[in-house]
């Protein structure tokens, strides 16, 4: 295997390994149990704490 055929390799695997992890991540973040998660944690900055 030459070097121009292990890095075409190389860059094909990390697209689809990236791709991977932003499908999972879109996946997670429109999940229906996670949308109260994430609507509390929008309202934090602006949530008085006083304590």
């Amino acid at each position: 295997m030459s070097l121009d055929a292990a890095a075409h390799h190389a860059q094909t695997a990390g697209l689809v390994l990236l791709f991977g992890c932003f499908v999972i991540a879109v996946i997670y973040a429109l999940w229906p149990s996670n949308r109260q998660k994430f609507s509390q944690a929008a309202r934090m900055p602006l949530e008085d704490d006083n304590d």
